[in-house]
């Protein structure tokens, strides 16, 4: 059978989508609207609270550059690095590295239990404010202050560290993971509740497999967010290889303190490679 112009014109226009409805069609040109009035106004006030934001904080540029000699000073002290104890950094780093994959599997697996009260489309709002309020009060403590907790209630050592990092991944991971299952496609879940499906199948089924790769993702984070921290929760005694930075600086023993932050920087590299390969098979 022979195609013609008028054939073809034809099918198309058969084919072609239904027109738009004309409140649907202000609705959507609405939404990428820049709303000028409010926005012209907002940049004044932005510019106002960032000046205030600056002169509270004292930020001076020129302070800044008088102390560059200090810092270059301080840079060229660092160097040669001294490797006469990388038997002891290297035990100490797998000691932090250790810290940081208890605590990050503690913390996830608290955070996630945690996140299906905080989650709106998940709690009902007698346990969603709550949870939400408890993870608030959990992430503005800062996590020394859990670690000198800790170390008080069960000594130096790195399960202090371990508690202050499980217990500080409440208040931060938890709200993550939260927020990555409220931004979950509401067609498949709406689907299953239309067929019957009850709470716990709505979330095995519906909200849990569209979240995964978020959760994952996050936790990840947490647990190179962890390998750092545990850097600095060994400043109050919580293990890792925290205490011996805070040694080499207190007996300015700036070879040391060089080998020490040159390992630290090479371990956070291979995870956040080994990060990054995972997220791209996950995603």
């Amino acid at each position: 059978m022979t195609t013609t112009p008028e054939t073809t014109a034809s099918r198309g226009a058969s084919s072609a989508a239904p027109p738009l409805d004309p409140a649907e069609r202000l609705r959507l040109e609405r939404a990428f609207r820049v709303p000028r009035a409010r926005f012209l106004t907002g940049i004044p006030l932005a510019l106002i609270v960032l000046a205030w934001s600056f002169w509270g904080a004292e930020f001076n540029f020129a302070k800044l550059g008088e102390g560059t000699v200090n810092m270059g000073e301080f840079l060229s002290r660092l160097f040669p690095p001294d490797f006469s104890k990388f038997g002891t950094i290297v035990a100490l780093l797998v000691e932090t590295l250790q810290m940081a994959i208890v605590g990050t599997v503690l913390g996830a697996v608290l955070s996630l239990l945690v996140a299906f009260t905080a989650a709106s489309n998940i709690a009902p709002p007698w346990l969603y404010y709550p949870a939400r309020w408890v993870m608030n009060i959990i992430r503005s403590v800062p996590d020394l202050v859990f670690a000198l907790l800790f170390v008080s209630a069960v000594g130096l050592g790195p399960f202090a560290g371990i508690l202050a990092m499980t217990l500080g991944s409440l208040g931060s991971i938890g709200k993550i993971f939260a927020e990555a299952m409220e931004s979950v496609d509401r067609g498949p879940v709406t689907a299953m509740e239309a067929v019957g499906a009850s709470k716990r199948q709505v979330i095995h089924y519906g909200i849990v497999p569209q979240a995964a790769p978020l959760l994952v993702s996050y936790t990840l984070l947490l647990f190179e967010g962890n390998v750092r921290g545990a850097t600095i929760l060994g400043l109050v005694g919580a293990g890792g290889i925290g205490l011996e930075l805070t040694t080499a600086m207190r007996m300015y023993d700036y070879g040391h303190l060089s080998a020490i932050i040159i390992c630290i920087i090479a371990l956070v590299t291979v995870i956040d490679q080994g990060s990054a390969l995972i997220r791209r098979r996950i995603t």
